[in-house]
């Protein structure tokens, strides 16, 4: 209803002492015009607000700190080899040494969520580098929870800024990556998305866990006209997806796959928090069949 991101967060604090139930499901109501059923969920969209109301795993809260989860990632694989090369970590964007830096990089802060707060950077000879660190600054410590009520962005007590490889496709001409999420419960997967050219006629995609393109089923793109072909290590992916997931009801992997090179992306536990429509409606109940909470 509010369309500026930075007014709509601030409204939504003032509201931070309503109950999360309450709330979210007010929000629910508001973006998707019905109100979900938080005692008998049957929807995805329901079993997420559910998920950010009521269920509380400590190990989440190291999963969507950008800069922790490497560790958690390393962990549960033995491996460091599906991580993206890591510049710098810092506590502050005044602490980046830039002179250090290839020509391209990429900036986030580790509190992040959505796609927010990540600063592309192909030329660093251009780059405006006093107005890159105030406004990197200005991302930090934003208290995500407060607005979203997903909780395990509640451990999000003090962000840091991480600094890592540019990453690039050379298939794809607009300067896009190839993004496959895959969508586990309780360690099983169960369906993949996959999102091609972000930045021109952004497409996506779902398949089912026995890898069958869903060609009636789309969210909020519109879908391919005709399935792309999958990695040829697509079961390496789905594996490894499967190991990161295991803790979780539900856990959405995100990786890249990069001329056959597997890149961790990062976990995700709250698909946009929940407020997607589906089509067809009945997509809803299909992806939350398989989320049992408790």
């Amino acid at each position: 209803m509010i369309k500026n991101q930075s007014f709509r967060h601030r409204l939504l604090r003032l509201f931070s002492w309503i109950p999360d139930r309450v709330m979210l499901s007010l929000q629910y109501y508001l973006i998707l015009h019905r109100w979900p059923n938080m005692k008998q969920a049957k929807r995805f969209t329901e079993k997420i607000q559910c998920y950010k109301a009521f269920y509380r795993n400590p190990k989440m809260l190291n999963c969507v700190d950008k800069y922790k989860v490497r560790k958690y990632v390393e962990e549960k694989l033995g491996t460091t080899k599906y991580l993206n090369t890591l510049y710098q970590v810092c506590d502050r964007a005044d602490d980046i040494d830039f002179d250090s830096l290839p020509n391209q990089f990429v900036i986030k802060t580790t509190d992040g969520g959505n796609g927010d707060n990540v600063l592309i950077c192909r030329n660093k000879f251009t780059l405006d580098i006093a107005s890159t660190i105030q406004k990197i600054n200005s991302w930090r410590n934003k208290k995500y929870y407060s607005v979203s009520r997903e909780w395990a962005y509640v451990g999000a007590k003090q962000s840091k800024v991480i600094i890592e490889k540019y990453l690039e496709s050379p298939e794809n001409a607009d300067d896009s990556i190839d993004d496959y999420k895959f969508l586990c419960y309780n360690g099983k997967f169960r369906f993949l998305w996959v999102d091609k050219n972000r930045y021109s006629n952004h497409c996506r995609g779902f398949w089912n866990e026995n890898l069958c393109f869903l060609e009636n089923v789309k969210s909020d793109h519109p879908t391919f006209k005709k399935a792309p072909d999958l990695p040829g290590n697509i079961r390496e992916m789905i594996d490894v997806a499967e190991r990161l997931s295991e803790d979780f009801p539900f856990a959405r992997v995100d990786m890249y796959n990069i001329q056959g090179q597997i890149l961790f992306g990062e976990i995700t536990f709250y698909p946009w928090s929940g407020y997607v429509q589906y089509y067809p409606d009945s997509f809803d109940y299909e992806l939350g069949k398989y989320f049992t909470l408790y």
